[in-house]
């Protein structure tokens, strides 16, 4: 289900992190990344105190800095979140994609023209 823990993202989380996320801490991943890829600064109005004390701790693990005025993260926490993001968003996806291309193929009695 897309935007649930896994077994995989919390193994990533505990190679990356040293601890295993929330499902709370799942959902504002996608946040920082747009921030990061569009103005790099955080809306105060879009993060509830729940979130903000995540990013309190992330920010002593020194994964980010700034904020409002300008968010910054490590590159390493950057690829971090992209990987955790792919598993929690991205693989649920792509996997019934190639199950119906798969099923097509079987179906056709064809090879995947793809």
């Amino acid at each position: 289900m897309r935007g649930a823990l896994n077994d995989k993202i919390q193994e990533l989380a505990k190679a990356f992190l040293g601890r295993e996320i929330t499902v709370r801490e799942l959902r504002l991943y996608p946040y920082f990344d747009y921030v990061m890829k569009n103005n790099q600064k955080l809306d105060p109005r879009l993060i509830n105190q729940e979130e903000r004390e995540i990013f309190a701790v992330l920010k002593k693990e020194k994964h980010l800095d700034g904020g409002m005025t300008g968010l910054r993260m490590t590159k390493e926490f950057y690829d971090y979140i992209n990987q955790v993001l792919w598993y929690g968003y991205v693989v649920d996806a792509y996997t019934i994609e190639e199950e119906i291309r798969e099923a097509v193929v079987l179906n056709s009695g064809g090879e995947d023209e793809t």
